[in-house]
């Protein structure tokens, strides 16, 4: 194993995130990007506000709008913040313009970062190994950045459980996933899933399952900030993990 710098900054910190910067959210933003990839989407373009998302889709009219505010769907938005929608949409060569509370956020403002990645339950194994990769360009720095809780002190933050398990598996701890299963099993103790339950169309119930479908996707959601006009987002693209591979990684 490498030798590797591991920190953690939280959403507000963001800016001070440096090296490979691996951005976290859980619930739901990028558990939504990796399942808009799966179904085909091309790119995605991370933003802040509601306005920079309107604005870049005025330059890219044949784009979709995607994200929450306050978890609900956006007036104006193709889609809200869940994962199981997207799983069913067709999206195939599409770019989705995303916003959400969270997530994007910590995205766009990670403006220091060497590396920018995407990471979510779904994708953790994959972004693991594409960041132990890259650290070798980074002298060996990695930062996690959980988007959620600004409390790094949280254990039953679901961001802060996916940045545990990110690390674990950078560090090589055999026991990695079996820790992931018990902090979920906590999570659910605690209601934290309670609110996909209710039946409300904005936080459907088959969203849960797509949320904890662990490692269910062998890609990366690679970053790169852009900047047009006056705002600065985020442009995504999912890259196969076959590089990788065969360059000997394993966990």
């Amino acid at each position: 194993m490498r030798n590797i710098e591991i920190r953690r900054v939280n959403r507000l910190e963001a800016v001070d995130s440096r090296g490979v910067v691996i951005v976290i959210d859980v619930i739901r933003a990028f558990t939504v990007a990796a399942y808009a990839f799966a179904r085909g989407a091309d790119r995605l373009w991370l933003v802040r506000t509601v306005d920079e998302a309107f604005a870049l889709w005025e330059r890219e009219p044949q784009a979709l709008l995607a994200g929450e505010m306050r978890g609900r769907l956006i007036p104006g938005f193709d889609f809200n913040n869940s994962p199981s929608l997207l799983a069913a949409a067709d999206v195939d060569g599409r770019l989705l313009i995303q916003r959400t509370g969270a997530g994007t956020q910590g995205a766009v403002n990670a403006v220091n970062g060497s590396h920018i990645l995407l990471c979510s339950l779904v994708n953790t194994q994959a972004t693991a190994l594409h960041a132990l990769k890259l650290a070798d360009t980074t002298e060996g720095i990695v930062t996690l950045l959980p988007t959620e809780s600004i409390d790094l002190t949280d254990e039953l933050s679901e961001d802060n459980i996916c940045a545990d398990y990110v690390e674990a598996l950078l560090r090589g701890h055999a026991n990695a996933s079996t820790t992931l299963s018990e902090n979920i099993a906590r999570l659910e103790e605690a209601g934290r899933f309670d609110f996909l339950k209710l039946g409300d169309p904005d936080f459907p119930i088959e969203d849960l399952a797509a949320i904890i479908d662990i490692d269910r996707f062998d890609f990366v959601m690679v970053g790169t900030h852009k900047q047009w006009k006056d705002i600065t987002y985020v442009e995504v693209e999912k890259r196969n993990m076959q590089d990788v591979l065969v360059s000997g990684l394993s966990f």
